[in-house]
């Protein structure tokens, strides 16, 4: 770990003062993503601001009827929030099949949003990586990729995007709150997240020095029905290979309105948009649940040991839309 300077904001105007002044300046929270980077010298930033203790803790309704949480609330806070776990559960089933009840006890949701892959060519610095060094090389891309990207990946990064929480985010059309030197602004979270391209070693649509004050929910009628299934290689503390955020509106037994995000296929949670639009004014039935989950697979291009990816996702894109036409419930 390299020498750094530590300082603790007292407002969220002087944290992104500070970090608007030197690009190595970098943010820490609960830092249970952060700290192991810097232990293997990923991170090697000049100055650490806490931002630990700044007011953004609480879960608050909005106007419109959603919630607005703050970037500091723990992802345990989250997932035992009573309206989260009634009226968001596939936010709070997908926050409790991610890490320990340790780390969850110290993650916040800010950082959640900003994990980097844990690709373990990115992590080892014996190997070259385009996310750590721009056009150095992706090794994974032809080494042991079975964990790797099926969709949206590119010849610079086949790495995906590790957390459980911004999946069902994607789902449920959430808007990530920042704050930084050019003022506020509220970013979708299907564009916060990037796409490898050529630059994969940007993760985020967030300009240098912005800080995650909050993520904005919005009213979701149907959003009691979603369901979040996450297929791992075991039961514990593992990330996903495939998971599913879904959620159906239904008018009898035709669809009215669908939700649906893939997490551990790509370099961002993916939403399936084209399978979304599909399911509309169709029966909610098995055969639709199968031609939707082929839409959503289309353009899929596995890797040389992640073939099996394309069939899993097939499967539990059925699967959990098949749990949330019941209701919802636990997959």
């Amino acid at each position: 770990m390299n020498n750094f300077a530590y300082v603790r904001a007292n407002s969220v105007e002087d944290a992104v003062s500070r970090a608007s002044q030197d690009s190595n300046v970098m943010y820490i929270a609960g830092g249970t993503n952060l700290v192991d980077r810097m232990k293997g010298f990923l991170d090697e930033p000049s100055q650490l601001v806490d931002v630990s203790r700044l007011a953004m803790k609480k879960i608050e309704r909005t106007q419109e009827g959603g919630l607005k949480i703050g970037a500091l609330v723990t992802n345990t806070d989250l997932a035992g929030c009573a309206e989260v776990r009634s009226n968001y559960p596939m936010l709070s089933r997908s926050i409790l099949a991610g890490a320990s009840q340790q780390i969850r006890n110290m993650a916040t949701v800010g950082g959640n949003l900003m994990q980097r892959t844990r690709c373990p060519y990115y992590y080892d610095t014996a190997f070259a990586c385009n996310k750590r060094q721009p056009n150095t090389g992706c090794p994974a891309a032809t080494g042991i990729n079975r964990t790797h990207a099926i969709l949206g990946a590119s010849e610079s990064c086949v790495a995906v995007n590790p957390s459980d929480m911004c999946v069902a985010l994607a789902a449920l059309d959430a808007e990530v709150k920042v704050r930084g030197v050019a003022g506020e602004r509220q970013i979708p979270f299907v564009d916060f997240h990037r796409l490898p391209g050529n630059t994969p070693n940007r993760d985020t649509n967030l300009e240098p020095g912005e800080l995650i004050t909050a993520v904005i929910l919005p009213p979701v009628s149907f959003a009691k029905s979603g369901v979040y299934l996450k297929l791992r290689d075991r039961a514990s503390y593992a990330f996903a290979l495939i998971s599913v955020a879904a959620a159906l509106e239904l008018s009898g037994e035709q669809i009215k309105n669908a939700r649906v995000a893939l997490g551990g296929v790509a370099h961002k949670p993916w939403r399936a948009t084209e399978a979304e639009e599909f399911l509309k004014g169709k029966r909610a039935d098995k055969s639709t649940f199968s031609q939707a989950a082929e839409i959503a697979l289309k353009d899929a291009k596995p890797l040389a040991h992640n073939q099996f990816k394309v069939k899993l996702s097939k499967r539990a894109i059925s699967r959990a839309l098949s749990v949330s036409a019941r209701g919802g419930g636990v997959v």
